[in-house]
């Protein structure tokens, strides 16, 4: 089953003075799909736009696994000297399924607006 991970990227700071901490939508255990489209479009990688919508600097989708240190959270003061070790995995049953049908949604709002 794919996992969805957050990598969080070096905190910038924009012109305007506000801090902004960039990331990347890290998806593994999957392979990566493209959505062919047509001549003038042919290909999207819905993946990608989701990333897009997020706000994500872009998507890495990998069949391998891959774990993100930074995921993970090591609590020793509040467990009395005791390491204890968190690892949040979402669960994303049926998520594959929402994600086809926003796309499908789209395509066709895309086609109904070129007719």
């Amino acid at each position: 089953m794919a996992r969805l991970q957050i990598l969080e990227l070096p905190t910038v700071y924009r012109e305007d003075g506000e801090e902004e901490t960039p990331f990347v939508l890290v998806i593994d255990q999957t392979t990566p799909q493209r959505i062919v489209l047509g001549v003038d479009t042919p290909w999207r990688d819905y993946w990608q736009d989701i990333a897009d919508k997020i706000g994500a600097r872009t998507a890495i989708v990998t069949p391998e696994t891959i774990d993100i240190p930074g995921n993970e959270v090591t609590l020793t003061e509040a467990a009395g000297g005791n390491v204890v070790r968190l690892r949040v995995e979402p669960d994303l049953a049926g998520f594959r399924e929402q994600v086809l049908a926003e796309v499908a949604k789209a395509q066709a709002d895309m086609r109904a607006a070129l007719k």
